[in-house]
């Protein structure tokens, strides 16, 4: 039996996660769940939104399955996932986007993986506030250096946010997403970035993406800018497969590629390290739906079927996500999001989806 670290969230993050628990159940694999909690409603009685705990859980038992969490905007606590990808060095952020029959969307047969890197670049959080002394001297020096003397920054009223790319980290990243490809029989591998702009961060980030394709001839390769990325997913999708990125253009690419499949409620993700993994929906915890047995589960089921494959169980990985494709395809038991009309009254809640997942299973 394999232990697994089960971090329920806020918002509607412990109903979700209560139906991918009992989906994944059903598929009979062994599994001892070890519940942990996380979020704003456990920091409002301890302080913190990651209790050292549930940290230590997710170290212990090397994989987790992780509800979304609520991320305060401007203040507070910067970010419970950036948090746990950083502490944990879960440096590769999979998102997978695929179209499922009877999902509404403009675009069919929709098949690509964006693989993120996920602990550099500007999520680094590397900031430095206006104002401050430190900030203060960082502008003077930028302004000493500016060779444009109509380019002037304020001291008092401007933040700086430093972006470290590195060597190391692109090469992980980038590795990681031909391994992938490579694994999944996947045919081609593109990188995303700004190098024309940004000439010794993206342009190493491309530099070292170069360098790394030519150890994998057998796959494609190619290179788009960031901008010109987005007009090609919009316009066709089907000229891509595996896309690898930086932190921030993957944090958007996949919000775009997941708009592609219908939208957050069919994205599924994962954060995988050396030495262990989280998997989490893309999505976040939508709070005004908390307690409401209304929204849809499947991004955070289908990361549990991300789940079961990292953790060798590709046979209950299929069926259930073939489950899950069945139950969207008959269009029945299916949340009032999937519904042609979103005021559908034969909608069926966040549990009663599940249970329709579990019997086809059965």
């Amino acid at each position: 039996m394999r232990k697994v670290t089960l971090i329920r969230g806020d918002g509607i993050g412990p109903e979700i996660a209560e139906a991918t628990r009992r989906c994944i159940d059903a598929t009979g694999v062994k599994i001892a769940w070890d519940v942990q909690e996380a979020g704003v409603d456990v920091m409002e009685t301890e302080g913190t939104p990651m209790p050292e705990r549930t940290l230590q859980s997710v170290r212990d038992n090397k994989v987790a399955l992780k509800a979304p969490i609520t991320t305060p905007v401007g203040t507070g606590f910067r970010s419970v996932n950036v948090y746990l990808r950083q502490t944990l060095n879960l440096y590769a952020c999979v998102r997978p986007c695929k179209s499922y029959v009877g999902v509404r969307s403009r675009y069919q047969d929709i098949d690509l993986v964006l693989v993120r890197e996920n602990t550099e670049d500007l999520y680094a959080g590397v900031e430095f506030e206006k104002g401050k002394p430190a900030t203060a001297e960082l502008i003077r020096t930028i302004n000493r250096l500016s060779t444009d003397k109509k380019i002037r920054t304020g001291e008092e009223t401007t933040g700086v946010s430093i972006k470290p790319i590195s060597v190391e980290g692109t090469r992980r990243i980038v590795t990681y997403a031909f391994e992938y490809a490579r694994k999944y029989g996947r045919k081609k591998v593109t990188s995303v970035h700004k190098a024309n702009i940004m000439k010794h961060t993206d342009g190493l980030f491309l530099e070292v993406s170069r360098e790394v394709a030519k150890g994998y001839p057998d796959i494609e390769f190619e290179d788009r800018i960031v901008d010109n990325m987005c007009m090609q997913l919009v316009q066709k999708p089907e000229l891509y497969d595996v896309i690898v990125t930086e932190n921030l253009f993957g944090d958007i690419l996949s919000d775009l590629c997941a708009g592609l499949v219908g939208g957050l409620g069919m994205a599924p993700g994962a954060n995988i390290g050396d030495e262990g993994a989280v998997f989490e929906a893309t999505h976040g915890s939508a709070p005004k739906y908390k307690g409401q047995n209304k929204v849809n589960p499947v991004a955070l089921i289908l990361s549990g079927m991300l789940m079961l494959r990292y953790l060798g169980e590709t046979d209950a990985a299929d069926r259930l996500e073939k489950a899950v494709a069945d139950v969207i395809a008959e269009g029945k038991d299916v949340t009032y999001d999937m519904k042609p009309d979103r005021d559908d009254p034969t909608a069926v809640g966040t549990s009663q989806m599940a249970d329709a997942i579990i019997a086809r299973l059965k």
